[in-house]
């Protein structure tokens, strides 16, 4: 018989009718009266019972049914006798496809830390936890491409090797073939990438967008949903060496627009989870809550999970400019009272104490900062009419501050080539990227959002490595 999934079975199929799943077993018990096996194979995060009698299979096929071991249950679908539960399974047969070693599987029945999860990432989706978050990643790359595909953008595929530093911090993996026990050298004594695959030096790429704003220039409306990578010594609960990077870029969008655009997209992302993953987000808030007796008062959140959520969909986002932002601040009580750790003044560059307050404190919604510092910003976006600021965009975020960052992009050739000279880029390596602005420029605009910090975001998860399958981090790729 073809087997369903369990959450088709716990909350579709029929009372009486015979049903076959498949799954691992969470927890098995016996009593003189049935032995209860919970089934779980990652449809959802509630487990199945199945229930058989004594004597009802031999002893040999029961003492292979223990926790972690994978089976196969077939039998008739009943209302329970038992609470937590409205439907199980009344054993008629049962096949065992995989033993677990009780003795060394790691995943017993009980709570373990996520540091101790981190270091069995080949099983820690089979938790309640990670499989839940698992499932709302999908949920939200789903949504991701589901809204572009529907407002009428173009998924496009940029280069994961590339010449180029987009971000121009030199924090990047380099790409090569060359023995490096023994490289070619050229006169002057260095390595002679001249020599290597592609004939230069190259790097696996930090962002799209570059590349991301070609094909805006012909196709209109792009977006770009791929990895990036980030050799960035960090440890930090922010911060990872691999993550995933969604980029749209809009020609003939201006600043306006692409803050309409983001505050639309996160709104419409958010709530397709919060649609059609209630019943993880429930377990990942009970979670939380959990979680957020064991801290100071201080350091409590307002918001549970959920709350925090609906305060960005149910919400218009503040917009107000870097300026405004830096005199709210200055007046504000932390500041004269010297709470902040981070000194306030024109100029520096938003830590996240500063984001939150804005967004928690001040206006209790999200925000959009614009018109940064152009000190503080990339070379690539638009320099403001006073030569000071720069048409740059900030999405702030209740409990995490920075969530997107945007621009509306340099169209003008000459301003586009002195800010590259600036910043210390030798033109003629972005050459194709300049002449865009020769050959048919238009203004455009997009923004970065890094798809593990929204997730993170919508799953209250408090470190960035238990929201990708395999983090990669310092010292870290084992699996």
């Amino acid at each position: 018989m073809s087997y369903q999934p369990i959450k088709h079975v716990l909350t579709a199929a029929e009372i009486s009718q015979t049903v076959t799943v498949r799954g691992w077993v969470r927890t098995k018990r016996e009593s003189k009266n049935a032995i209860f096996i919970a089934l779980n194979d990652g449809s959802t995060i509630h487990t199945i019972q199945a229930v058989a009698q004594p004597g009802q299979f031999a002893e040999d096929l029961l003492k292979l049914v223990t926790t972690g071991s994978c089976v196969a249950a077939t039998g008739t679908l009943v209302e329970s006798q038992g609470a937590g539960q409205k439907v199980e399974i009344q054993l008629s047969d049962l096949h065992v496809y995989g033993t677990a070693d009780p003795d060394k599987y790691p995943l017993q029945p009980k709570k373990h830390s996520l540091e101790f999860l981190r270091e069995i990432a080949h099983l820690r989706p089979r938790t309640n936890t990670f499989s839940a978050v698992l499932r709302i990643r999908h949920a939200l790359a789903y949504a991701v491409h589901k809204y572009f595909n529907d407002n009428g953008f173009y998924y496009l595929h940029t280069p994961i090797i590339t010449a180029s530093d987009a971000e121009g911090a030199g924090e990047m993996f380099r790409v090569t073939t060359l023995d490096m026990t023994n490289p070619p050298r050229n006169e002057e004594g260095a390595i002679d990438y001249k020599q290597d695959f592609f004939g230069r030096e190259t790097n696996l790429t930090v962002s799209g967008q570059l590349e991301g704003e070609l094909g805006a220039l012909a196709l209109g409306k792009i977006y770009t949903f791929g990895p990036t990578f980030r050799a960035e010594n960090s440890n930090t609960t922010r911060h990872l060496a691999e993550f995933w990077m969604i980029e749209p870029e809009m020609a003939f969008y201006e600043l306006e627009d692409n803050m309409n655009l983001a505050e639309d997209f996160v709104k419409n992302v958010i709530g397709y989870a919060l649609e059609h993953c209630a019943d993880d987000l429930a377990f990942l808030e009970n979670r939380l809550k959990e979680e957020e007796k064991t801290k100071k008062k201080e350091e409590q959140s307002e918001l549970s999970l959920l709350e925090k959520l609906r305060f960005v969909v149910d919400n218009n986002f503040e917009r107000l400019t870097y300026t405004e932002a830096i005199d709210i601040l200055l007046q504000s009580k932390p500041h004269k009272k010297g709470q902040f750790q981070y000194d306030v003044k024109w100029g520096i560059d938003l830590q996240s104490e500063h984001e939150r307050y804005l967004v928690e404190k001040h206006f209790k919604k999200p925000v959009i900062l614009t018109n940064y510092p152009r000190e503080i910003k990339a070379f690539y976006m638009k320099l403001d009419e006073d030569g000071k600021t720069v048409r740059a965009m900030d999405v702030l975020f209740p409990g995490i501050g920075e969530i997107i960052g945007g621009s509306q992009r340099e169209d003008d050739y000459e301003k586009l080539l002195m800010r590259v000279k600036e910043v210390g880029i030798e033109p003629e390596s972005l050459w194709w990227y300049l002449e865009t602005r020769q050959f048919g420029t238009a203004p455009h605009a997009g923004f970065g959002l890094g798809f593990e910090r929204l997730v993170l975001f919508v799953t209250g998860m408090g470190n960035i490595r238990d929201v990708i399958p395999f983090p990669r981090t310092p010292k870290s790729a084992d699996f």
